[in-house]
């Protein structure tokens, strides 16, 4: 089986993932080959541009994958409920500050979409692929515009005898 087709199969388990109140805001996007080499490549950039730590380390990680499952949401409209699990009493404006990523978001949206990328890596993880969540191949696909999407993470895909993104330098 081929690592487009597992993350074809991570891509339906996001989509098909439960969303709060029925209402879908994420997002999807493949990334391999030519863009692949690019969102790796600037995830190192990046972290020498910022001076953050470990996105040359990911970067790396990403260079060496055969393809990444970007899952993020956007324009996701806050659910309604004044349920403060995002920090304020009533339900926020969401999406109005910009940075690595646009928010506040709405904690159910963030949930739906946390649910989304576990659906996504349970399917990986059935398929004995290696994968590992990371938060800086999200900050920088967004950066690259590799997908339309307010909050993102990437889940970088391989195959080998050994999992490329455990007992890293």
């Amino acid at each position: 089986m081929s690592l487009r087709m597992v993350a074809e199969l991570m891509a339906i388990s996001a989509r098909t993932a439960p969303k709060s109140a029925g209402q879908d805001f994420v997002v999807v996007e493949i990334v391999e080959g030519e863009a692949l080499r690019r969102l790796g490549e600037g995830m190192i950039a990046f972290g020498q541009r910022t001076g953050k730590p470990n996105f040359d380390r990911d970067g790396k990680n990403v260079l060496n994958s055969a393809a990444v499952v970007l899952i993020g949401i956007k324009d996701a409209k806050a659910l309604g409920l004044n349920c403060a699990a995002c920090g304020s009493p009533t339900c926020i404006e969401p999406n109005t500050v910009d940075g690595e990523f646009r928010g506040p978001n709405c904690a159910l949206r963030l949930l739906d979409m946390g649910i989304a990328i576990g659906s996504a890596v349970k399917t990986a993880g059935l398929l004995n692929v290696d994968n590992r969540i990371m938060y800086r191949a999200g900050v920088v696909a967004r950066e690259l515009g590799l997908i339309d999407a307010d909050f993102v993470m990437g889940i970088p895909l391989s195959a080998t005898g050994k999992s490329i993104y455990f007992d890293r330098a």
